[in-house]
């Protein structure tokens, strides 16, 4: 092979390799810009993909408005519900009082039967009694003797003035006005405490407090003998709740935490036990409560007593607590979506439920549009 034919040969050769390196540089160029171009998308999906791994529902501001998620603030709790004992409600005693019929008679008309609410001053019953003609007759007669005795003490007093009788007689007269404006003043208040009516014989029976009615042993035609009490009321607004405290909860127990009853009747309580019954292991519990919606003396009722929280604990509505895997949970707002949140519940006390562990006071709760999530999560 001649010298000018091993030249061109070498020349085509450096033409052919530049031309495959040039190739080869284009196309390690674009692979470069296009995974460059990708990098933002990949990472992208990697953070949610690792937040999905951690418990984490990707869920953006536009599709929470369509599921209707509303969330809360989770609220440091004061007090944790201890237990739920069952106790019967009762008056206090200085909140039952019975209405006593004055003067025998027959009465006439009942108004009030027993359950009814009244008011104090409000009209119970009609009593048709001799006793109040009696007194009212006395009572007239008594004006007349206080009429005559007053005229008798101006004329002797005009009489003494004049010096025409001694001062004492005067004296006397005015004792003896005196005397009859007593038994007018006597008799007439007798008349008006127990609401009586002298010119037709009648007494009105009418309750002393705002209460209601528990016990009305009374009808028309009934004879009152005047030392009975046909009628008892209790105070509307305040009652006792008595139950029995496990013994696992005496000494824990203390007057002064609060007690409430469903739906909304709360109280505290007063008096807690300290010796344990050897027959039913347990010790009394008195609370003292408002008066609400069934609430009503003799009544049997549970009752929940709550004392002191932990000092992690939170409060939030009993409603954001829901089911996920046999374990409770609340869904709790976290960036980019709802983060699930296994909780220890403390218990409830009307719509408020106590978290021990698994949420901190201030994290935002998911209240409205759990089931969506719920939904969301179990497709995952």
């Amino acid at each position: 092979m001649s010298f000018g034919k091993t030249v061109a040969m070498t020349k085509r050769n450096l033409i052919v390799t530049g031309v495959v390196m040039a190739a080869l540089i284009l196309v390690g160029g674009w692979l470069l810009a296009k995974n460059s171009n990708q990098t933002p998308a990949v990472a992208e999906q990697s953070s949610a993909d690792s937040q999905e791994a951690a418990g984490v529902l990707i869920v953006d501001a536009e599709r929470a408005a369509v599921l209707g998620i509303t969330q809360q603030p989770a609220i440091a709790a004061a007090e944790a519900p201890i237990a739920v004992i069952p106790g019967i409600i009762q008056p206090p005693a200085n909140a039952r009082v019975a209405v006593a019929a004055t003067f025998p008679g027959v009465v006439l008309r009942t108004l009030a039967v027993e359950g009814d609410t009244v008011t104090r001053g409000q009209a119970l019953a009609i009593v048709s009694s001799r006793e109040v003609l009696t007194m009212g007759a006395d009572l007239a007669r008594a004006n007349a003797r206080l009429g005559v005795a007053k005229a008798n003490a101006q004329r002797l007093a005009q009489l003494s003035r004049e010096g025409i009788i001694a001062g004492a007689r005067a004296d006397e007269a005015n004792a003896a006005a005196a005397e009859a404006q007593a038994d007018v003043s006597e008799k007439t208040r007798i008349l008006a405490m127990v609401n009586a009516h002298a010119e037709d014989g009648t007494y009105t029976l009418t309750a002393p407090i705002a209460g209601r009615v528990t016990t009305a042993s009374i009808q028309a035609g009934n004879m009152l003998d005047g030392s009975t009490a046909p009628y008892v009321i209790d105070a509307a607004d305040r009652y006792e709740v008595t139950g029995q405290l496990p013994e696992r909860l005496v000494g824990v127990v203390q007057p002064g935490m609060s007690v409430s009853i469903a739906p909304d009747v709360t109280g505290r309580v007063i008096a807690a036990g300290t010796t344990i019954d050897a027959t039913t292991r347990s010790a009394s519990v008195k609370a003292e409560i408002t008066g609400g919606p069934g609430i009503i003396a003799g009544r049997t009722i549970n009752f929940s007593i709550a004392g002191p929280a932990p000092s992690d604990a939170v409060s939030v509505p009993t409603r954001a607590v829901t089911m996920l895997g046999g374990k409770d949970i609340v869904f709790v707002t976290a960036p980019q979506g709802y983060a699930i949140r296994e909780v220890t519940l403390g218990g409830a006390t009307g719509d408020q439920i106590v978290l021990l562990s698994g949420v901190r006071a201030g994290e935002q709760i998911v209240t409205e549009g759990i089931s969506a999530l719920k939904a969301l999560a179990l497709s995952q």
